[in-house]
């Protein structure tokens, strides 16, 4: 299947803001809580994302890989980088893993990685 990884970047962005004007309360709070836990403190930014493209990649969230694919390019990481922690989440996820990192996740990196050079 092939993915149209912008249009899921935009949709995502696009219902958290449009989710904002009728529960504002809610969605306030989970970006709290995104922005206090992707604060760079003992961990940067770059690796944060890193480990959230994996944890996309395992838990098989197809807006997680495509959002935090295009953060970890915004935070500095490399098509390398971005693969390498995608194969430590198929070493936990095994086949199912390793079929979004293949797919929906080379998608992105081929989307995304130009806007970031």
């Amino acid at each position: 299947m092939a993915y149209n990884v912008r249009e899921l970047l935009n949709s995502f962005v696009g219902g958290l803001e449009n989710l904002s004007t009728t529960n504002p309360e809610n969605v306030g709070a989970f970006m709290g809580l995104l922005g206090a836990s992707y604060e760079p403190k003992a961990l940067d930014l770059k690796t944060k994302e890193l480990m959230s493209v994996a944890i996309g990649c395992f838990t098989r969230c197809e807006y997680c890989i495509v959002y935090h694919s295009y953060k970890a390019f915004e935070a500095g990481a490399t098509k390398e980088e971005i693969l390498e922690a995608a194969m430590v989440a198929v070493a936990f996820g095994g086949g199912p893993s390793m079929a979004y990192a293949v797919t929906l996740l080379n998608e992105c990196i081929v989307e995304f990685e130009s806007d970031f050079k």
